[in-house]
């Protein structure tokens, strides 16, 4: 546990990813591996479920330390984490007095089993190792039971680091972590194993991300060297079928494979060792439904048949990673995108009449946009919006499918978003080293004389005008309601957003798709804000 605290302290001090390489590389190398495999596990933003509710945690932490319940919240609010607030109120422990426990034995054989003990041997099991730890540990612990944890590093920092650490190449290590496995010593063994020939059949491949084109899109070159195809609003995903097997995993490495019953029948008729990257989307009478139809089915283990009729899916795959149990990914897309057209074509497959039904409507090959230049690229983009997709991706026709994000292959041309004047009317303090400051706000439109809510929102802003924001929150707060904030309202800022749809669930009537600041409309008062009439305007023409 002293090791993994320390690595939680050393990432915190340095911004540079040489160093958190480093860093990375040192405790992979020097940790046991029942505990590195843990170390895994929660670098890489696995959490273990809650063990304990935090209240309990709160009144154990007033007990031992003898401070009254306002004292108490007064403290949080002002450290604005719980895990950092419990450790800092918690009576000090020499340093004689602290021991050293293995980070595997202290999840596996301490933490793990007070899920299922009563209140008081919850009790009795944090307070001893509380007592037992140093104030970091004491703060990594309660990180680690709350759920909370985050350790400042990406999963692909993580890879690197085991990559450097094991000798082995990115693409094997990022593989063998994709899917599901337990944080076990033989997990660890196996991760940086030099035998790569241990690919379990439902594993999928680490997907290949793009970036956001940066500069005009005449500046990538010759028009002829790139695919470009629309950008879908769905669900990424890949599709594995091996050893008879089909699996469905989502870009989150989620398996969703029973949410999604029309695709797994499909799949039957694929070959053994087949992979195919794509998007599952909710499509009914020929074209795209809108995301929120989609969200209906993301949270159900099991589909109705109301649900698979309202709410129909297809696999709108537009890469080919696998076939045959061959890894296609080091083949240039143009091949790729040869082998799994010719898969997919009527008649490719010796198919049953069954799978003649079902393949063709549920397994579409994304179609390419066509065009012979950028400019009529760019025009094309324009309609994106009438076609309900996001804009378009633009693929060197040569580029192998990566790992992780890289520039240079796949760059996403999204379509302009949405955007809104709207006032600041509340706001919580933020998390990790925002935990001090208010950085999560919750912004309103104007109806019938009177501001409601229409988005939250934490991204956007400068550090700058972070301690600006945080200032004017002190010191114009209207009402305390636990963590969140009221305040008078006065600030104007543009909130830009992807998609809007009526909700039921929001005084506004509406909810608006992945809010961020744009900027902060210091020449606007807020009466010139923006009214629900606009966002109902723009609802109007979502459904268009």
């Amino acid at each position: 546990m002293n090791r993994f605290s320390q690595l939680f302290v050393s990432l915190d001090e340095t911004n540079k990813t040489s160093e958190k390489t480093a860093i990375l590389r040192d405790y992979f190398e020097n940790a046991p591996p029942a505990d590195a495999a843990w170390g895994v596990y929660f670098l890489t933003g696995r959490k273990i479920r809650q063990l304990i509710p935090r209240a309990r945690l709160a009144e154990w932490t007033m007990e031992l330390s003898g401070i009254a319940p306002w004292m108490f919240q007064e403290c949080y609010d002002s450290v604005g984490d719980l895990g950092e607030t419990l450790a800092l109120l918690l009576p000090p422990v020499p340093s004689s007095a602290t021991i050293d426990i293995p980070l595997s034995q202290l999840v596996e054989e301490r933490l793990l089993p007070l899920r299922d003990s009563t209140p008081e041997e919850q009790r009795a099991g944090i307070v001893d190792l509380w007592m037992k730890l140093s104030e970091t540990g004491r703060f990594v612990l309660n990180k680690i039971i709350n759920g909370s944890l985050r350790l400042g590093v990406s999963q692909q920092l993580v890879i690197n680091a085991l990559a450097k650490s094991s000798g082995l190449d990115e693409a094997t290590v990022a593989h063998r972590l994709m899917g599901e496995w337990k944080p076990t010593e033989e997990f660890f063994k196996a991760l940086v194993h030099e035998d790569t020939g241990d690919t379990e059949s439902s594993k999928p491949y680490p997907f290949f991300l793009s970036y956001p084109l940066e500069n005009p899109s005449e500046t990538l070159g010759d028009f002829s060297d790139w695919y470009a195809e629309w950008k879908w609003d769905g669900i990424r995903a890949q599709l594995v079928k091996r050893d008879g097997q089909v699996f469905i995993w989502s870009r989150g490495e989620e398996l969703v494979t029973e949410r999604f019953p029309e695709i797994t029948d499909a799949a039957e008729c694929l070959p053994n060792g087949t992979v195919l990257d794509g998007e599952i989307l909710a499509w009914k009478d020929a074209e795209v439904l809108p995301f929120h139809d989609l969200q209906t089915r993301i949270t159900r283990k099991t589909v109705s048949k109301k649900l698979l009729a309202d709410a129909p899916v297809i696999f709108m795959c537009f890469d080919l990673l696998e076939l045959n149990g061959e890894d296609k990914r080091a083949e240039s897309l143009a091949d790729r995108r040869r082998l799994l057209t010719g898969l997919l074509t009527p008649g490719a497959l010796d198919e049953t009449p069954s799978c003649r039904a079902q393949l063709n409507p549920v397994l579409r090959v994304s179609p390419l946009t066509g065009g012979t230049s950028w400019t009529e690229l760019a025009a094309m983009r324009e309609t994106s919006r009438a076609l309900k997709v996001e804009g378009l991706m633009l693929k060197r026709a040569i580029s192998k499918y990566g790992v992780g994000r890289r520039k240079g292959d796949w760059w996403k041309w999204k379509i302009d978003p949405y955007s809104v004047d709207a006032v600041l009317i509340s706001a919580q303090k933020g998390s990790g080293k925002r935990a001090s400051l208010y950085t999560d706000y919750t912004f309103g439109v104007w109806r019938d004389g009177k501001l409601v809510s229409v988005a939250k929102a934490y991204s956007g802003l400068t550090d700058a005008e972070i301690r600006q924001v945080d200032a004017f929150v002190r010191k114009n707060t209207l009402e305390k309601f636990g963590p969140v904030r009221t305040v008078k309202p006065e600030l104007v800022f543009e909130i830009a957003f992807e998609g809007i749809q009526a909700s039921t669930r929001h005084k506004s009537g509406v909810a608006v798709r992945f809010p961020r600041i744009l900027r902060w409309r210091t020449d606007k008062t807020i009466q010139d804000a923006d009214s629900i009439d606009a966002l109902t305007a723009l609802l109007d023409n979502e459904g268009k």
